[in-house]
């Protein structure tokens, strides 16, 4: 009888627990989004709000009024299905948000983010979630180009750089994720040893992308788009701090 009165009410029930979903409607919070719109509401104050849900409802209203309800062909053409021509590999870093730095739209690209914006080598047994990605991206959403994007300043490629090679390692995830790019660690290493430890880890950055394009031809799904002509793959570059972008071909 609890838990009918419950669901008559709109919440869930997860774990026992009695799970309230936050609605927003379209009206609440439209004095911010107004704001926004006129430029009084600023990107600093946007980033600063103290209230996290109230960041959330400003953030979606934003969408609703600037995207959803502006666009109202092309998000009933997305309800259909996605059809994005780009498989995106970039770094969870807050920084460098594929959708704002190439301005990509709903339904243009298929996204994995994660430290150091790295692929790893195929392995049916290890990183089954790159895989499964990477699968459906080639196999069920014909994507027809592959980008891998790095940065400047990377959290993840400063801690391959520093990676104690003894077994030290304080970090169980990270440092077993980020000994993915060794490869591109070890040359830099060869090359350009003699140079200051944040230069080598600027071109650190740069190699680590070309070793997850090169690990991108060990998945047999690449392997039959690239022989097929159906796909291509691209490196990127983004400085965040002088602000440029570079693409390369692999």
């Amino acid at each position: 009888m609890a838990e009918q009165q419950s669901s008559s009410q709109g919440a869930n029930y997860e774990g026992g627990l009695v799970k309230k979903p936050l609605i927003i409607s379209e009206n609440e919070g439209q004095e911010n989004v107004a704001a926004a719109e006129t430029g009084e509401l600023r990107f600093d104050d946007q980033l600063q709000a103290a209230d996290p849900v109230q960041r959330i409802k400003n953030g979606f209203k934003h969408f609703l009024t600037n995207k959803f309800n502006k666009y109202p062909d092309l998000f009933h053409e997305l309800a259909q299905g996605q059809h994005p021509k780009f498989l995106v590999f970039a770094c969870s870093d807050s920084r460098v948000s594929p959708s704002h730095i190439l301005n990509f739209q709903p339904g243009e690209a298929f996204m994995v983010r994660n430290i150091a914006n790295l692929v790893p080598v195929f392995d049916k047994l290890r990183y089954s979630g790159v895989g499964a990605t990477i699968e459906y991206a080639i196999e069920e959403l014909k994507v027809e180009n592959i980008l891998v994007i790095g940065h400047s300043r990377c959290g993840g490629i400063t801690r391959l750089m520093s990676h104690p090679e003894d077994g030290s390692a304080p970090f169980d995830f990270i440092d077993n994720w980020v000994k993915i790019g060794l490869p591109a660690k070890v040359k830099v290493v060869a090359e350009h040893g003699n140079l200051p430890f944040e230069k080598q880890c600027d071109i650190c950055a740069e190699e680590a992308v070309n070793l997850s394009l090169k690990n991108l031809h060990t998945y047999p799904y690449v392997q039959r788009a690239l022989k097929d002509k159906k796909i291509a793959l691209r490196g990127g570059y983004y400085d965040f701090v002088v602000g440029s972008f570079k693409l390369w071909e692999f």
